[in-house]
């Protein structure tokens, strides 16, 4: 039948000269396909599917016309239709209009390749359930592949779509819809159709809504719309009775909304919003949430109906501008990660925060017995103004042991700052928000003390020698300044347990950093890191994590692989091909497996 081959499309099946070889695919593949009805052709440099490919099921085979005196297991007439294809990891641009050729396909898998279309033909493949067209350039979806009224996988994530056909709500059996790292801006009403839908995955969009038919969506548990431009989520979206799992991330929402009937969230990400507001009405209908992320928004406190959410196991208030924590906080029976990171807190000093959610929780729960106690009883807050109008928190220096000068775009720390110290010891240092060009010299004076230090959200281009002689120093936090190296004495801080280097210009992770042992936390996202050295990594045995988001590493070693101690490996947005987005979102464990299984033997 060999005008079959190429109907409709004449490039389709062929589009080499004629007498010109095609890439082979091996006989015995071919054999075997036709008793199993499976075919992997994943990884073989293939720039088109051989044309026997599309008619196995069709085609005589070679071996009917060399031997006729066939065994039982080798009739060809009593062959398998092919039900599964993979052409994964190969070089093709377009797939041929003989994909209807195999209309008992049931799995086609051609990710990672590099088609920019997908033939109409794919609408006759009736019987498909999983259909894998991720990581190509794909612009558009023809208007035939809503037919399939069987298909319940459809991956089309990182792609170049802009629009989908408005058919797409005929997709009636679809249970997982990965639409990410595409460039959507809007999602067809007809969505609300999807009503076997559990999974749906929108991150790395443009959207900026959702539309309100989405809660018709009865079925769907997870919910991924992170990173979009969402300001708002519609109101309806709280009356999704099934939804477990909602990741808001990365958007520009400025409130949380409200979930009356979403009984059964067990997860709710609204991390790096601008959301300054948690109130009651948020919280009393959340009563499975075991997890609640809201790091990086413009929260000012927490209100004391925390408490109504009796299941939560892990808060994340990380960045924010919380001052006070409600101690009722400390009655969550089950939470075991309190993350408070990079907030103004005043009445908890540094030393507590570093020994522990459960610590600390046992803190606020003793301090629920002194509020009863003394209720009225206002902790004495005195502060001097001094002849520069400046005013030093001196109940901070001699109670909290805080030396405070934040947030006052100063160019330089006035000495009265440092003068009111006096003989106090000082553990924490915030200078943060100014627009410091160095750091200050006197800051030597606090060195047989002082543990923590910030920095961050100046002007910074280098790090002074002075600051080196901080032995005591644990957290050193700059952050948001304009380095691009650290000086090789820093290897004198040995006590330095985290360090928070985000948002600045390093090409490489510092050197001198693995030569300080001590090290728990290096936090490097957002600078233009392109080189790690992963043999120097693994000798730093107390590092537990690594944050190397959004960075310029092209490659990821496999060595990094062995660092077993890393808990947290953070690698999001980097433009490496591999480890994959699949493999990046498994967690810490999997891509470092993942990484062994790539060293050269």
């Amino acid at each position: 039948l060999p005008w079959l081959r190429g109907a409709g499309d004449p490039r389709a099946g062929f589009r080499r000269d004629a007498g010109e070889p095609g890439p082979a695919v091996p006989q015995g593949l071919i054999r075997a396909a036709r008793k199993s009805g499976q075919l992997n052709l994943a990884g073989r440099d293939l720039s088109e599917v051989p044309a026997n490919v599309w008619r196995i099921n069709l085609d005589i085979p070679e071996e009917a016309h060399q031997n006729l005196s066939f065994g039982a297991a080798d009739r060809w007439w009593e062959q398998t239709d092919l039900t599964k294809l993979i052409l994964a990891s190969n070089k093709l641009q377009c797939l041929s209009e003989d994909v209807r050729l195999l209309p008992a396909l049931t799995v086609l898998d051609v990710h990672d390749n590099q088609l920019t279309s997908i033939p109409s033909a794919i609408g006759f493949l009736e019987n498909l359930q999983k259909l894998n067209v991720s990581h190509n350039k794909l612009k558009n979806i023809p208007e035939e592949l809503t037919q399939l009224r069987h298909l319940k996988s459809l991956l089309l994530q990182h792609n170049e779509l802009s629009h989908l056909p408005d058919g797409f709500g005929q997709l009636i059996s679809l249970e997982e819809l990965d639409l990410s790292n595409n460039q959507l801006a809007t999602i067809p009403s007809s969505f609300a159709s999807l009503t076997s839908l559990v999974r749906l995955n929108l991150a790395h969009n443009q959207l900026r809504n959702l539309p309100a038919e989405i809660s018709a969506m009865k079925s769907l548990k997870q919910l991924d719309c992170t990173k979009n431009q969402l300001e708002t989520i519609p109101s309806e979206l709280a009356s999704m009775a099934s939804l477990e799992q909602l990741y808001l991330r990365k958007n520009k929402l400025q409130y949380l909304p409200e979930f009356p009937s979403c009984k059964l969230l067990k997860e709710l990400h609204v991390g790096e919003n601008q959301i300054e507001v948690l109130s009651a009405e948020h919280l009393k209908h959340l009563n499975s949430l075991c997890v609640l992320e809201l790091r990086d928004n413009k929260l000012k406190s927490l209100p004391d109906e925390i408490t109504l959410l009796q299941g939560l196991e892990r808060l994340d208030l990380t960045n924010n501008d919380i001052s006070s924590l409600p101690c009722a906080l400390g009655n969550l029976p089950q939470l075991k990660l309190l993350a408070l990171e990079g907030n103004p807190l005043r009445t908890i000093r540094r030393d507590m925060l570093q020994k522990g959610t459960q610590e600390l929780l046992k803190y606020l729960r003793s301090k629920i017995q002194d509020d009863i106690t003394s209720p009225n009883e206002a902790s004495p807050v005195t502060a001097m103004t001094l002849p520069s109008e400046s005013r030093i928190n001196i109940h901070a220096i001699t109670t909290l042991k805080v030396l405070e000068y934040s947030e006052k775009q100063a160019a330089v720390i006035p000495d009265e700052i440092f003068n009111a110290v006096g003989s106090n010891s000082i553990t924490t240092v915030n200078f943060s928000k100014n627009q410091l060009n160095e750091i200050p010299k006197r800051i030597v004076e606090l060195k047989e003390s002082v543990c923590d230090v910030n920095l961050g959200f100046n002007k910074l281009s280098s790090i002074s020698l002075e600051s080196c002689v901080l032995h005591k120093l644990t957290h050193l936090d700059i952050r948001n300044n304009f380095l691009t190296s650290l000086p090789e004495e820093m290897e004198a801080l040995i006590r330095l347990q985290i360090i928070n280097l985000c948002f600045n210009r390093f090409k490489i992770l510092p050197n001198v950093l693995y030569r300080i042992p001590t090290l728990e936390t290096i936090l490097l996202s957002n600078n233009q890191v392109g080189s790690i050295d992963p043999l120097q990594i693994r000798k730093m045995d107390k590092l537990g994590t690594l944050d190397l988001k959004n960075n310029d590493l092209l490659q990821v070693p496999p060595e990094l692989g062995n660092c077993v101690n890393l808990r947290t490996l953070l690698l999001e947005g980097n433009p490496f091909r591999t480890p994959r987005a699949a493999i990046l979102a498994k967690g810490t464990a999997a891509v470092l497996e993942y990484l062994r299984s790539r060293i050269p033997t």
